[in-house]
């Protein structure tokens, strides 16, 4: 399709792809088939895009610009070489690291995912992957080219999107990777905001550590981040967008014994079983910080999570005290099932945002998800 797109020619391309003209032909009638709309006028001056087939074309060279930024250093061009079935085995192998595993997962012989691999590792001159106790390692070369197939075809499931949603008959699904106060505080207004509006778009929220996240954001299985900014950023392949601060602060039962205090200290507190995030997040890391800042010894009964359904029963089954963000808190303090107490978390406000892929391209109806939320926080859409 890409060289019918560039040349205005069946016959040129079909030439280009050292196939028949009437080959070419019958796999172009099979795309538009496949997409259910025209992807190209026919005229007496050439075949050109339709307004759907510039859409894809512009997917399809993304896709082939992914794969050959991570084969080019090797002197391979694994856009004319490499086929789909062989990417999506080097993709499930990078991810299962067992060929029996990998060819289940896909529905193949254990030999034909063997024999994709090698005709892969022929092309780059370069081992894919590497056996150790464990199992079957992608080497560095491996790793970047798996990352770089899932993301090409990621690029042609948002071409499928995006062709659908010109269409008028879209279903689309955007995946967020949810972290604990986007799915109390942001998430839920943002969604039912949207459905409103947007009644055939649907949401998928992912949940985990923050670096489970951040791994399915990166293979473009998750489509963006929603919670607590990093800084510095993690890694040079995201873009972090601000939206506004939130704080940490502590929280408590209704019936509590510090809950009627004046003016309770973190001394006081700390007497008191806790729960608290996980090391490393945000929030844990603002707690600890003060706690050293005011020399003294970290709570002896403590409890780590990230679930806030737990940390609520917690706090109504003893004294426990609680450490969370102040709007992930907000619903349960408004419902009277948590008490803020007035001990501070000194310099802990933190920026709460998105983050995204620096090379995600959006469908128009992502696009419009985004800039919603962004509105809530009075953001402006970002240029380009």
């Amino acid at each position: 399709m890409l060289n019918v797109a560039q040349t205005g020619s069946i016959t040129t391309a079909a030439s280009r792809c050292n196939i028949s003209q009437p080959a070419a032909t019958q796999a172009l009638k099979k795309l538009e088939a496949g997409f259910g709309q025209p992807l190209f006028d026919r005229t007496t001056k050439g075949i050109f895009p339709t307004p759907s087939g510039a859409i894809l074309t512009a997917r399809i060279e993304r896709a082939l610009g992914l794969l050959d930024a991570a084969a080019t250093p090797f002197g391979a061009r694994l856009h004319l070489t490499a086929s789909t079935a062989r990417l999506r085995a080097l993709i499930e192998l990078a991810h299962s690291q067992n060929f029996s595993l990998a060819a289940r997962n896909l529905g193949i012989t254990q030999p034909t995912v063997h024999r994709a691999i090698t005709q892969l590792e022929q092309e780059l001159g370069r081992p894919l992957f590497r056996r150790t106790q464990f199992g079957i390692v992608p080497t560095r070369v491996g790793h970047q080219l798996a990352q770089a197939a899932q993301l090409a075809f990621a690029e042609l499931a948002q071409a499928q999107m995006e062709l659908e949603e010109t269409g008028g008959n879209a279903r689309l699904t955007i995946t967020i990777g949810g972290m604990p106060l986007s799915r109390a505080f942001l998430l839920p207004r943002a969604m039912a905001q949207f459905q409103r509006r947007y009644p055939q778009v649907n949401f998928r929220i992912v949940e985990g550590p923050y670096e489970t996240l951040l791994g399915g954001l990166l293979r473009a299985e998750i489509d963006l981040l929603l919670g607590a900014l990093r800084t510095p950023p993690p890694v040079a392949d995201i873009v972090q967008e601000h939206l506004f601060e939130d704080e940490v602060v502590v929280v408590s039962g209704p019936g509590h014994p510090l809950a009627g205090e004046v003016a309770p200290d973190l001394r006081q507190a700390l007497d008191f079983p806790w729960v608290i995030p996980f090391s490393g997040t945000p929030a844990r890391q603002h707690f600890d910080a003060q706690i050293e800042r005011a020399g003294l010894p970290t709570p002896f009964t403590m409890v780590e999570t990230s679930s806030m359904i737990l940390m609520r029963e917690l706090l109504h089954q003893g004294p426990y005290l609680g450490v969370v963000s102040r709007l992930q808190a907000t619903g349960e303090i408004e419902k009277g099932l948590m008490s803020a107490l007035p001990i501070a978390i000194e310099d802990s406000r933190r920026a709460i945002g998105l983050t995204m892929r620096s090379n995600w391209r959006p469908t128009p109806m992502q696009r419009q998800f985004l800039d919603s939320v962004r509105g809530q926080f009075g953001h402006p859409t970002p240029a380009g």
